[in-house]
């Protein structure tokens, strides 16, 4: 698998934890009759998680990779 290839997976799966995260509380917040605003505030809340939850996972991922094999990147 070339890094081109990896790289693109890779960006997939974040997508897909970032989409599975941000449209569960708002899909949640269906059950009890949201109001527009308290509808947003649950996508907002679910994106800024998703995007938490996918900042570790890549640290995470880092860490259990060893060292890292791109020039310039920190651990």
């Amino acid at each position: 698998m070339s890094e081109a290839e990896r790289d693109a997976g890779n960006r997939r799966i974040k997508a897909a934890i970032l989409l599975i995260v941000a449209v569960s509380p708002p899909l949640i917040s269906l059950q009890f009759d949201p109001s527009a605003v308290e509808l947003l505030a649950a996508l907002g809340s679910g994106i800024v998680l998703g995007l938490i939850i996918v900042w570790y996972l890549g640290r995470l991922g880092r860490e259990f990779a060893g060292s890292s094999r791109r020039p310039g990147r920190r651990r």
